[in-house]
């Protein structure tokens, strides 16, 4: 009968044990979840308020087309037509990047200095230099039935190109003391009163 008793006893105790295991179990299972419920949510209310963020901070673009006729073949210091053109848009902008792009095939922009305005006679005389208008004659160049300054024209377009970009620091061009933005006129019919008009296209994209 002792040896019976003890076996009820222990019986009884496995099954207290194993009962106390499942609520344990159980216990556990909920708090699991219920943690798992607040990193979701947590997650969700990340991605809600990064969403939110990324809407407002959603990039301004604006555009605008000017023409600028030089006053002789060469290169001319254009920035003040350019940053007249795009003052109200630019104030608009903390940081961005403006972009100058011209639709032609024998004018060009740079970057170069505003100050001394022999720099743009020196690039017109080392361009020429470069791209001397005689290869019409020597044979070098066959596209010659437009004149002397077409071609050479074409080639100067291309080693200077057709279109810049400039960074946007709080509402202004962000150049240097001494930069400024030049158009090169590579043709002598580009002139006031008779000559090429040049179209260029202004696009301005960032964050106000």
């Amino acid at each position: 009968h002792t040896h019976t008793h003890f076996t009820h006893a222990m019986v009884a105790g496995a099954g207290s044990n194993s009962c106390r295991s499942i609520v344990t179990l159980f216990l556990l299972c909920l708090i699991y979840h219920y943690c798992n419920a607040l990193t979701t949510s947590s997650s969700n209310s990340n991605i809600c308020m990064s969403a939110t963020n990324t809407k407002a901070a959603a990039p301004k673009w604006y555009q605008k087309e000017i023409s600028i006729t030089a006053p002789s073949r060469g290169c001319h210091l254009i920035t003040k037509d350019v940053m007249s053109a795009m003052q109200g848009e630019l104030k608009e902008v903390k940081i961005g990047m403006m972009n100058l792009f011209i639709q032609h095939t024998s004018a060009s922009l740079t970057i170069n200095e505003n100050a001394d305005p022999d720099v743009r006679r020196d690039m017109e005389v080392a361009l020429n230099k470069i791209v001397p208008a005689s290869w019409n004659h020597d044979g070098t160049f066959r596209h010659t039935m437009e004149g002397d300054d077409d071609m050479p024209g074409h080639v100067k377009s291309s080693l200077m190109g057709p279109s810049l970009n400039i960074p946007i620091q709080n509402g202004r061009l962000a150049l240097g003391t001494w930069q400024g933005v030049y158009l090169n006129e590579h043709r002598d019919q580009g002139g006031w009163g008779g000559g090429h008009t040049r179209r260029i296209i202004i696009t301005i994209q960032g964050q106000g």
